[in-house]
């Protein structure tokens, strides 16, 4: 129900016998959210663990709550001709623009994500003010003297609820291709989410002080909605705070929370409907008769269109299904915030006047001819009605067991069972695809994801899950052409981008590739692997400085990161190394030496001791360079230990060449330098080749300087490497 009520009516001489709508605890714990916790509880501590039966459950609960409570708006808005003339412009010409809307939707896909986007983020705005609109009734219901002020401070306190909950929808990239982010950047996302929750508490907290004359007893039915709002809004938002974990916009506003506000929507209708019968003089209102038309005709709003869609026109059943979802649900938000207002005379006297109407609700009007038929007491007009509800509930059970069948995503022949009930089901068919994938039935696995494609080939995801089986295919060219297919549908798709810049890079096609990335973290710089691509191909180009951008953007998004731990390690270590070098090439000392410091401290966490010394070796260099021999001696020396743990016998070489070197230079003794020369040449001894070549030419100058004293050398090489792996230079 819509919550902009004005405070144009006000209930006198209220009785506390009379505050409620259908009893205490009925009203309280459906109508005012109070099974909120419990269910949201459980739904947390399951969801997870038992996400395939919570999606299955929730899609049957559709059919009880979701579904209905959108009939209970058509029923509401078309039943009569009065209501109907009244809002002509939602009844007809508003419902006339979004039957063309979805007709352009199924005939261009690029329209989806925007239609699905604004049901998405439109969702919780009418959850939140259906909260605020019966926390309203039951003030004015309970008598309580509610100001302009107070209003105010009520209708701030939950748009500021919402606001910090579509700003979470807009952090960073959207995890739902179907669902669109501005990418709010998390550092300002944050701590405006943080104050937004103080100002739901404040406000809240201010307006219901000022009610507190009204009484404690008056004030429960709010407070307890006050506290629903928070469960839906608030409670999520800290805890993803608290726990970095995102929220998966389209399970939240279609999830568990659908069903509550829906059965709290059904609860305050079905008393209006009731209300409004009685007050127009039929003494004959029957509750079950009511949810029956309600279950019946939501039926017929999402379930039939659908079907017809994909099996006349041999469409994407997933999308199609998408779009009437959609569309129901903005053609619901709109007509509803018309037609529930309690600045509506009608509407205020039937829910917040006690006992009796205050007037007599205006004549019915009901339209004449087939639909006085349809809605008449005739026998064949009840026998025609039974079988159109019969008919409809038959097709939502068919609905039913084809989504059963299509979500068991393990089960293949469950899910060929559902394909053969619509084989228009793109995800369906997807499924097929990652079943058959996974049993390395890779050509059955092509023919699904045809299927899929083939039914809708503007949606990307199959044409990208066709492309990823053609690579573990080894079909490179075939998967690189398909990518750019795909380029050509989702041009600003991040994901596709990175992916055809690394087949671009296979092909040898460099330049190509560097662009692709370039463009996939232009438009979403959280990418870590595509800033890691980029940064790899920019070294490559020899480009240090545009590297070392990409590098740190990698590092920082690395670090940000809380579930870095499912991230490989050795790659972070390698980048470290990669940026530490950058910044060495362009002068940067304390940059670089902080990166190999934190490239050391990583590879030792991980127990990689070859990247450890390669680490320690590079900062060594540096150190020497930077003429601080104390720490570059001690650098070396780590970096040797690690290599006589890794068995890594040309690194082994290449560190004692130039230790050996650094001592040579560095002022040392002649002897020390020229053991480690020797022991470099007699690890590369046996490989030969050109590094062998040039610290053998070394070891011959060495050698000629030093004339006799070489011969003592070789006689007591293994002292003097343990001296030098100890040697320390005085300060």
């Amino acid at each position: 129900m819509s919550a902009r009520a004005e405070t144009a009516v006000h209930t006198q001489n209220v009785h506390a016998q009379n505050t409620w709508i259908y009893g205490p605890w009925t009203d309280l714990i459906f109508g005012c959210g109070a099974w909120s916790a419990p269910l949201l509880l459980i739904a947390a501590l399951l969801g997870t663990s038992h996400f395939h039966t919570w999606t299955v459950a929730f899609y049957l609960l559709a059919i009880v709550f979701n579904y209905p409570h959108f009939m209970a708006t058509i029923y509401r808005a078309y039943r009569t001709k009065e209501e109907f003339v009244k809002y002509r412009i939602f009844t007809l010409h508003l419902t006339a623009l979004l039957l063309l809307t979805g007709l352009l939707a199924h005939a261009w896909f690029a329209l989806v994500p925007w239609i699905f986007t604004l049901y998405i983020c439109w969702s919780p705005w009418h959850y939140s003010r259906q909260n605020f609109g019966l926390l309203m009734m039951f003030l004015r219901r309970n008598g309580a003297a509610v100001s302009s002020t107070d209003r105010r401070l009520l209708h701030y306190a939950f748009v500021a609820s919402y606001v910090m909950l579509l700003i979470s929808f807009q952090t960073g990239a959207s995890g739902d291709p179907l669902v669109l982010s501005v990418g709010v950047p998390a550092k300002f996302a944050h701590p405006a989410e943080l104050l937004l929750a103080g100002a739901f508490f404040v406000l809240s907290a201010a307006a219901f002080l000022r009610l507190s004359k009204a009484g404690l007893r008056a004030l429960v039915p709010p407070l307890t909605l006050l506290l629903s709002q928070f469960l839906w809004f608030l409670v999520p938002i800290l805890l993803a705070l608290m726990m970095h974990i995102d929220i998966p916009q389209s399970r939240y506003s279609s999830g568990i929370l659908a069903v509550l506000h829906s059965a709290q929507y059904l609860w305050i209708t079905s008393y209006y409907a009731q209300r409004e019968a009685r007050s127009s003089g039929k003494r004959t209102w029957s509750r079950t008769l009511y949810f029956g038309t309600m279950i019946a005709g939501g039926i017929a709003l999402f379930i039939p269109g659908p079907w017809i869609v994909s099996y006349i026109f041999h469409y994407d059943f997933a999308v199609s299904f998408l779009i009437f979802t959609a569309l129901v649900n903005i053609h619901h938000f709109l007509l509803d915030g018309a037609i529930w207002k309690l600045r509506d005379k009608r509407v205020a006297t039937l829910l917040t006047a006690q006992g009796a109407a205050a007037q007599q609700a205006a004549n019915s009007g009901e339209a004449r001819g087939l639909w006085q038929w349809l809605t008449g007491g005739t026998p064949s007009a009840h026998a025609f009605r039974i079988a159109v509800a019969a008919v409809l509930i038959a097709w939502g059970a068919m609905d039913q067991v084809h989504y059963f069948l299509g979500w068991d995503d393990a089960n293949l022949s469950h899910l060929v069972r559902a394909a053969s009930l619509n084989p228009y089901d793109s995800s369906v068919q997807m499924k097929i695809a990652r079943v058959e994938s996974g049993e390395g039935k890779l050509p059955q696995a092509i023919q699904a994801l045809d299927e899929a494609v083939s039914v809708n080939p503007a949606n990307p995801r199959p044409q990208e899950a066709l492309a990823q089986i053609l690579i573990e295919e080894h079909r490179y060219t075939e998967a690189l052409a398909k990518y750019r297919e795909l380029l050509a549908i989702s041009p600003h798709d991040p994901d596709v981008l990175v992916n055809y810049g690394l087949l671009s890079m296979q092909n040898g096609d460099a330049p190509d590739a560097v662009s692709a990335w370039q463009k996939a973290v232009a438009i979403d710089p959280g990418q870590p692997n595509a800033q890691l691509y980029l940064a790899d191909a920019l070294d490559h180009q020899k480009n240090q400085a545009a590297a070392s951008v990409h590098y740190k953007e990698f590092l920082e998004l690395i670090a940000a990161d809380h579930n870095r731990e499912n991230l490989p390690r050795a790659e972070i270590v390698s980048a470290m190394l990669a940026f530490a070098d950058d910044n060495t090439g362009l002068n940067r000392a304390s940059a670089a030496i902080e990166a190999y410091q934190s490239a050391t401290s990583l590879a030792a966490k991980i127990d990689n001791v070859k990247l450890e010394s390669l680490a320690f070796a590079h900062l060594a260099a540096l150190q020497e360079k930077d003429d601080d021999a104390a720490d570059a001696a001690a650098s070396y020396q780590h970096a040797l230990a690690l290599d006589s743990q890794s068995g890594d016998a040309l690194a082994q070489a290449a560190d004692w060449f130039n230790y050996g070197q650094f001592l040579r230079h560095s002022g040392a003794p002649s002897n020390l330098s020229f053991a480690c020369i020797l022991k470099s040449e007699d690890l590369l001894r046996a490989t030969g080749g050109e590094q062998y070549n040039v610290v053998s030419n070394v070891r011959k100058q060495l050698e000629a300087e030093m004339g006799r004293k070489s011969e003592d050398v070789r006689r007591n090489l293994s002292a003097l490497l343990q001296q030098a792996s100890a040697f320390r230079f005085r300060d």
